[in-house]
């Protein structure tokens, strides 16, 4: 058996273009990524991480270093789905989800890409190989630009080739349903068309939104309302006419279940930054399958894909707006409204430590 002989997180503070507005997070300057390299003493490696939306950085960097890496050192390597259970209940009683949820992820899916790279299999063939793309649209952090700007976005997405489009929502109603119907009325009757409002309403007045946006044909409502209103989601799903999605604020397997048996839930969207990595991931994917919703994903793009096309269905990947894969060797692949995932062992994602680390010294030079 594998043993892991080291475990070497570290931190990048990577600057965005432009600030990012949505409606509940606030100005979005930068993003953190949050890397961890596994060593095995048969000389295999795995690299896995995870991102913040500019906060949180440090605590999960610090959970790795001092809570998670003395309890791995000399652990079999090979027994991925073991060391999750193990790594939840070590830290439960300082964090059942959060933090705790964010710094196993990344540690998870770096034992995934030493398990592929040991075992010469790709994410998306260990995730079932059902596919070697999947369908992936595009979803701007854009409250903050006014119309023009917002479809000159909308329309650089069509532009790379995006199967669908997202928009945040969330400011005064008419606005909203004025920025919606511009959307539509650019791309067309046929392309889906999504929006999220990053949880910023109460359940009545998402009811109001979900009524005034359904005639522009939404796919679907993504956090209307707060994550854990599981009954408040299956009030929206029954009087908005719009389907309801959420799953990106869920960090365990239990909060998931809630989810599943409660909220009505058209489309569900782990993120497997912070809901446990591969292996949490691949255990809400097989609770989607069971009730009957659809599996997509929130973010990390160049990840999703492999999972979002080995496991079965006819899910989506998000385009996020903050680009990780750019600092990867291999940015997504995307055409004709499909994304395809890696094939080369392990999960595909390989970082250009370089342009991370310049990235991460132009932050540090712009701080005052």
């Amino acid at each position: 058996m594998p043993r892991i002989v080291s475990v070497a997180p570290r931190l990048f503070h990577v600057p965005l273009a432009e600030v990012l507005v949505d409606a509940k997070h606030g100005d979005h300057h930068q993003f953190e990524l949050i890397t961890c390299t596994i060593g095995l003493d048969d000389g295999s490696e795995g690299t896995g991480y995870s991102y913040t939306g500019g906060k949180g950085g440090h605590a999960i960097l610090a959970m790795i270093e001092h809570d998670l890496a003395p309890f791995l050192l000399g652990r079999d390597g090979g027994a991925v789905e073991a060391l999750f259970e193990e790594m939840l209940w070590h830290v439960h009683y300082v964090g059942r989800g959060g933090i705790a949820s964010f710094a196993i992820s990344a540690v998870d899916i770096a034992l995934w890409d030493a398990r592929g790279r040991r075992e010469g299999q790709s994410l998306r063939a260990m995730a079932g190989g059902a596919d070697r793309s999947c369908r992936a649209y595009c979803g701007g952090i854009d409250l903050g630009f006014d119309l023009p700007k917002l479809l000159d976005s909308v329309r650089g997405y069509l532009a790379r080739g995006a199967g669908g489009v997202k928009i945040k929502v969330g400011l005064p109603l008419a606005e909203d349903v004025a920025r919606v119907a511009a959307v539509r009325d650019l791309i067309g009757p046929d392309l889906p068309f999504m929006v999220d409002a990053n949880y910023s309403m109460e359940v009545e007045q998402a009811i109001v939104a979900a009524q005034a946006f359904a005639p522009h044909d939404i796919l679907w409502f993504e956090e209307p309302i707060i994550p854990d209103d599981y009954d408040g989601y299956a009030g929206v799903a029954a009087e908005g006419g719009i389907p309801v999605a959420m799953g990106e604020n869920l960090h365990i397997v239990e909060e998931f279940d809630h989810a599943f048996a409660r909220a009505h839930l058209s489309f569900v969207q782990p993120d497997a930054s912070n809901c446990g990595g591969v292996t949490g991931f691949l255990k809400v994917a097989e609770r989607a399958r069971r009730h009957g919703v659809t599996l997509c994903s929130h973010g990390m793009q160049e990840l999703h894909v492999s999972l979002i096309a080995g496991c079965a269905g006819d899910g989506w990947i998000e385009v996020h707006s903050f680009p990780i894969d750019a600092y990867t060797t291999r940015p997504l692949e995307m055409a004709d409204g499909r994304a395809t995932a890696p094939d080369e062992p392990g999960t595909g994602v390989v970082f250009d430590w370089v342009k991370l680390a310049e990235a991460d010294l132009l932050r540090h030079s712009e701080t005052p």
